[in-house]
């Protein structure tokens, strides 16, 4: 081996890379443990509707601070997301001195019956609001579904000035609404050949011959029929 120049040149050049590797890694150390980078500020980005500067300072307390090469921005992301109205952080550094957050708020749509808010994206959270909001109500996990689908009533009802007030998705999947002026409706299960948008789309096309001449105020539909629908009126009961 001593009289092979390859195998010596190989070995040196071995040898050289070891070391700048280590010299690389304890380069790296010193750098994360110096006190010459501090961080001296913080800037946060966004339009914020429902969270205070303090709370965001509460939130990141000790977890921003010390060297600029050494703050882990997945454990600053996860505290500030972890307040009740913030859906999203990227934190990023800035040379030399500076982190920047930007965040993104929930924007409520209605409020879940077990607890909470859901957002435009169907995503349940811990917020609180005295907003006028319409009220879901779902099996765990169902918040996007509900979120869908009461997007696709409010398209139908349009054409009646109504608007859906509470959304109930039951155990059995069975859906029912009710509407700000006070009907309910019994749409019933999906089926393969009558889904729940159909019932509610005939019976929106059926109105203006039929409900909208009643005299009396209508207080309930039942649209589970597949022919038709059944009615009760708020001075009739069980009609």
């Amino acid at each position: 081996m001593w009289d092979n120049p390859r195998l010596l040149n190989a070995a040196a050049g071995a040898l050289t890379a070891l070391a700048l590797m280590v010299f690389a890694v304890a380069a790296m150390q010193l750098l994360l443990r110096s006190a010459l980078f501090p961080l001296r500020e913080m800037t946060v980005l966004g339009t914020l509707a429902h969270t205070s500067h303090a709370e965001l300072e509460q939130a990141a307390q000790g977890r921003v601070g010390g060297n600029f090469f050494a703050v882990d921005l997945a454990q600053v992301r996860a505290a500030l997301e972890g307040l009740p109205w913030v859906r999203r952080v990227a934190v990023r550094r800035v040379w030399p001195d500076r982190l920047e957050a930007t965040l993104e708020e929930h924007v409520a749509l209605a409020r879940w019956a077990a607890g909470g808010l859901v957002n435009l994206q169907g995503e349940r959270f811990a917020g609180a609001s005295a907003a006028a909001l319409p009220q879901f109500s779902g099996p765990p996990g169902s918040e996007a579904e509900v979120t869908r689908r009461y997007r696709r009533f409010v398209e139908i009802l349009a054409p009646l000035a109504a608007a859906p007030e509470h959304l109930t998705l039951s155990p059995r999947y069975a859906w029912r609404l009710r509407l700000d002026d006070g009907l309910g409706i019994e749409l019933g299960r999906d089926v393969p050949d009558d889904p729940v948008e159909a019932r509610l789309a005939r019976l929106v096309a059926a109105w203006p011959q039929s409900l909208a001449r009643l005299p009396r105020k209508h207080e309930q539909v039942d649209l589970r029929y597949p022919n038709g629908f059944a009615l009760r009126l708020a001075d009739a009961k069980g009609g």
